[in-house]
């Protein structure tokens, strides 16, 4: 009995999982229906394991953006420029020295990894900054801010892409621990710290309450400004985080890549259950909708869609599921 209202309770708390999980299934039993000999075959599913992280850990940095209601429109020209500049790093400033060892190695890939979180974190308080200080609206400082970290990554390549990364860095993206995909560990465990810090912590449950209600959060004492600086330096550092293992994975960085998945982290991100005008998100609902995006993606890329059209299909999806959610609100 307890564990039947444990349930219930579980499903009144956020009843979009459960048509989360609905949605998921359904294109998973689609997609197994409409190409089964190549959607089910395990190289397909490990390869999923190996790009969704990536596109999850966007998302979570968008919806902590969305949670006080804002939003980072910067997020993928953070990860490239902190792909990019790990990369001068590696190859103009701290190339390979062959006598140096694994333990060499892997000292020279540490450093890139935090020089290129140290890049995120540092253009996250940019936005936040511009954010809180200027009063500028999010979706304005944030698009300004990604065209300009855009404009830096084409002056430091020049428009290619930059290669050469140490072979440790290529782990990252596309190494295996215990027969599991480094990302998809990479992604459980920064999905577990942030499902933590907005449940468990007065940073998390403040987050949720600036986002509900701004002006009852200043009448609590609540220091409005700080947190969502901190929001936004947060969003930063996890999208340099995605950025290193998207280079890690392609072994190159350039400032075009994963355009994509700017409009696919919004989708997730209202999918999910978090509410463009803040206060409501939870990272299990970005889990699973990345899931189910993922499947959905699969099946479309071995149907041989074009990119154009999965583009076309992933906007009018967006625009369907925020016209569903604003009925389901209003009844």
């Amino acid at each position: 009995m307890e564990k039947r209202l444990d349930l219930s309770r579980f499903i009144n708390r956020d009843n979009n999982i459960l048509q989360l999980v609905l949605i998921t299934v359904v294109i998973f039993a689609v997609m197994s229906w409409l190409e089964p000999t190549k959607f089910l075959r395990y190289y397909n599913f490990e390869s999923i394991s190996f790009i969704f992280p990536e596109l999850g850990i966007v998302a979570i940095a968008m919806m902590l953006a969305m949670l006080t209601g804002g939003i980072d429109l910067s997020v993928i020209g953070i990860a490239n420029l902190a792909g990019i500049l790990a990369g001068v790093f590696f190859t103009k400033l701290f190339p390979g020295d062959p006598t140096a060892g694994a333990a060499g190695e892997i000292a020279r890939v540490a450093a890139g990894v935090m020089l290129a979180l140290g890049v995120g974190l540092i253009a996250g308080a940019l936005n936040g900054l511009l954010i809180t200080r200027a009063k500028i609206t999010p979706i304005l400082a944030t698009l300004g801010t990604g065209q300009v970290f855009t404009g830096l990554c084409m002056v430091l390549t020049g428009g290619p892409a930059i290669v050469g990364f140490p072979a440790y860095w290529g782990l990252i993206g596309n190494g295996k621990l215990f027969g599991i995909a480094v990302p998809l560990l990479i992604f459980v465990a920064v999905a577990m710290v942030i499902a933590v810090m907005l449940t468990r912590t007065s940073f998390g449950l403040n987050l949720f309450l600036i986002g509900t209600n701004p002006r009852a959060a200043v009448f609590a004492g609540l220091k409005s400004d700080r947190m969502v600086l901190a929001s936004y330096m947060l969003s930063g550092t996890l999208a340099a985080l995605a950025g290193i293992m998207l280079s890690g994975r392609t072994n190159a960085a350039k400032s075009d890549y994963g355009t994509s998945y700017l409009l696919q982290a919004v989708l997730i991100c209202v999918l999910g259950g978090t509410n463009p005008a803040g206060g409501k998100g939870t990272v299990l609902g970005i889990s699973i909708a990345v899931i189910a995006l993922m499947l959905l993606a699969s099946g479309f890329q071995m149907m041989r869609f074009s990119n154009h059209l999965i583009d076309f299909i992933w906007g009018g999806f967006l625009l369907l599921v925020m016209v569903l959610n604003a009925f389901r609100n209003r009844a």
